[in-house]
């Protein structure tokens, strides 16, 4: 049975960057991870732990050696290693010399791919302890750190200086060097209450110890519930309810070691501004977890976390009621500032804004998403004025002092102050929801006019972008137009909009008057257009040749083409699919080998396969006409593989090539006729067995 241990590593250092912790000590496991698999050493598990002043890593039942091992090394094909005179030729004589191995050592291998030398040497294991080390240096010298930063006269650059590093495997300290720190089996517990050294006896008494000693809740998950559980009670003292947002739960876990709650108050008149306002002022500068009512209003309270057990929990109190006082007022002048001018009143100074160099100003991109929102609204029968007001509105409230202190509440003050100004409900509305979707999965715009402003506005930008050629590279998309690209989407097939997606893109292109190549920049944002369509389908479930075999009949209505991978996906079920996908598949290679155009009527026939498969096409030709303007494609696919039978007999029994010309040329008339249904919803062809 292999002998194992448990293994511990622990870097502890000064409070590191709370937005990257998490994602640090996911990376550190990972990355060791990595280097224990390239080792070949196996364990049972591993959790990766993190604080703001320490990475952790505690691997269970880690083998104790690598396992021995013979490593062969491939040399001169077989042919090449005899001269003439059939001694070793020097390609075979230096093979073996680099092996550090006489010639009479080197076997032979033989495969039908052809013969080489080779030789096997046998590689004991080293033992697991002499390997972590340098594992642990890779490890760290890959972690996703932005900037590192040196310190003292040392050469080695992290995140943040480092002080100490616990490195146990079993009850045996590994000692070595890492970023200029020599590992033991001390760790350091909480700054304030616990600053000595802490004894690790064992790689399992980490947590425990950290607890109970040095005031440290070092698991991260554990300390997010805690926060949770911890603000939700202190909250409740106050009748209501604190409002947590993941993003901001886990960084105040990684502000705090030990965290201890604090309820804050502010003055009720502060709740008269919008709520955005409030909830984004205590989250984005102070990290409050704001407190609402049971009907999802806010109270004037807010729930802070102190990383230490006060004494005096009334002095953090009143500390943090004094600095978030002057936010809040800052706030209150904005709304009051901007009010006295109405957004209408903003619209010229969106000429002073430059959008993108080739594109001008947002004054010009206001007139552009205009005209494509009156062209969409007049499409939709929608009502075309509110559309253009909506337009007209939608990138004025950048204008204003709130959102230029609060860039995230662009389009929510819009519509705050729309309504303020007398602005249509349904244009106020529309100023939010231009944004929407604004993450993976989040809400498309509720109302038509939104829906319509999200679709001008997302396809003026992607098309735009591209026009000045500024395309999205790799993990570069500084104009997020995937995610616009994505929204547009989801905008059009969740809300059941069947707008022609390629139409509108031309409309957009229509309308820039800087010099860029029109037809190659069309087709590059239908490329992208339906890659994005893609990754969404694949994300819905379908498969990658079912999307394939919808984009070869290139239907441009992104509704209509869920409407007929969804026809494929059900179709590929029936137990005619796979015979019938094969038959489209034959039909399709025949008609790519004729010399001569396929004749737009079928001649005459004459065996009786060839005959009823006629008879069976044009029946089931008129069969699906009414459903394919239904778009009913489910039941017309149905009814076309009602074909199979008469298909498979076609195929058993009647020659397609014969030497006939007038013949041949029937037949393939035929096959054409039988293709074209099917192309008439998807390519079905395209489906693999």
């Amino acid at each position: 049975m292999t002998a194992t241990n448990h293994l511990l590593f622990e870097l502890g250092c000064e409070e590191l960057p709370p937005k990257s912790l998490k994602k640090l000590s996911q990376a550190l496991l990972d990355n060791m991870l990595a280097g224990l698999k390239e080792a070949g050493l196996s364990y049972n598990q591993a959790r990766a732990y993190a604080t703001p002043r320490r990475l952790a890593v505690l691997i269970d039942d880690l083998e104790t050696f690598q396992a021995d091992k013979v490593v062969e090394k491939r040399g001169p094909a077989l042919q090449a290693a005899y001269g003439p005179d059939g001694t070793p030729s020097k390609a075979a004589l230096g093979f073996a010399s680099s092996c550090g191995a006489s010639f009479e050592q080197l076997e032979k291998l033989e495969t039908d791919k052809g013969a080489w030398l080779i030789f096997k040497q046998a590689v004991k294991g080293q033992a697991t302890a002499e390997l972590i080390p340098d594992i642990i240096r890779k490890s760290l010298g890959n972690l996703p750190i932005a900037k590192r930063m040196r310190w003292g006269n040392f050469d080695s650059e992290f995140a943040r200086p480092v002080h100490w590093a616990v490195l146990l495997f079993g009850q045996e300290v590994i000692e070595t060097e890492i970023l200029g720190v020599v590992s033991g089996r001390n760790s350091r517990g909480h700054r304030f209450h616990a600053p000595l050294d802490l004894r690790i006896g064992v790689p399992h008494d980490y947590l425990e110890t950290l607890l109970q000693e040095g005031k440290v809740i070092a698991d991260f998950e554990q300390r997010m519930t805690r926060i949770r559980d911890a603000a939700n009670q202190a909250a409740s003292k106050v009748g209501g309810a604190a409002y947590i947002e993941e993003d901001l739960l886990e960084e105040v876990a990684a502000l705090n070691e030990w965290p201890v709650p604090v309820v804050g108050n502010f003055d009720a008149r502060f709740l008269e501004l919008p709520q955005e306002v409030l909830i984004t002022t205590m989250q984005a500068n102070q990290k409050y977890f704001p407190v609402k009512n049971a009907q999802g209003g806010l109270l004037p309270h807010f729930i802070t976390f102190a990383n230490i057990e006060s004494s005096n929990p009334a002095s953090i109190q009143h500390g943090n009621e004094r600095v978030v006082l002057p936010r809040l007022s800052d706030a209150e002048f904005f709304w009051k500032q901007d009010r006295k001018q109405s957004l209408a009143d903003r619209v010229e100074s969106l000429g002073t804004i430059v959008f993108q160099k080739d594109l001008g100003t947002l004054l010009e991109k206001t007139d552009r998403v205009g005209k494509l929102a009156t062209l969409i609204a007049e499409k939709l029968a929608t009502d075309v004025t509110l559309a253009k007001r909506a337009a007209l509105l939608a990138k004025t409230d950048l204008m204003t002092n709130m959102v230029g202190e609060f860039a995230n509440l662009q389009g929510t003050m819009g519509r705050y102050y729309a309504l303020a100004d007398g602005e249509n409900a349904d244009v106020a509305l529309a100023l939010e929801e231009q944004y929407y979707p604004k993450q993976s999965g989040g809400a498309t715009p509720s109302g038509q006019i939104g829906r319509i402003l999200a679709l001008a506005e997302k396809i003026d930008t992607l098309s735009g972008i591209f026009s000045a050629g500024l395309i999205p590279t790799g993990d570069r998309d500084p104009y997020a137009l995937r995610r616009a690209t994505l929204g547009i989407l989801r905008i059009l097939i969740e809300n059941g909009i069947a707008l022609d997606v390629v139409e509108l893109l031309d409309a957009a292109l229509d309308q820039f008057s800087h010099a860029f190549n029109k037809a190659e920049t069309r087709q590059r944002v239908i490329d992208f257009i339906f890659d994005r369509l893609k990754g969404y389908c694949l994300d819905q479930g379908y498969s990658a040749d079912e999307f394939e075999a919808v984009l070869a009949v290139g239907p441009t209505r992104p509704l209509d083409f869920m409407l007929r991978i969804r026809a494929v996906q059900a179709f590929r079920q029936l137990p005619e699919a796979e015979s019938l996908a094969a038959a489209n598949k034959r039909i399709i290679n025949i008609l790519k080998k004729s010399d001569q155009p396929i004749a737009d009527s079928i001649g005459t026939l004459v065996e009786a396969a060839e005959k009823n498969l006629l008879v069976a096409a044009e029946q089931s030709e008129a069969d699906i006409l009414p459903l394919l303007a239904e778009q009913n494609y489910p039941l017309a696919l149905s009814r076309l593989a009602q074909l199979r039978d008469t298909v498979d007999a076609f195929f058993d029994n009647v020659m397609v090539n014969t030497d006939d010309v007038t013949l041949r040329n029937s037949r393939l008339a035929l096959l054409a006729m039988l293709s074209n249904q099917f192309l008439k919803i998807a390519d079905i062809s395209k489906l693999q067995a």
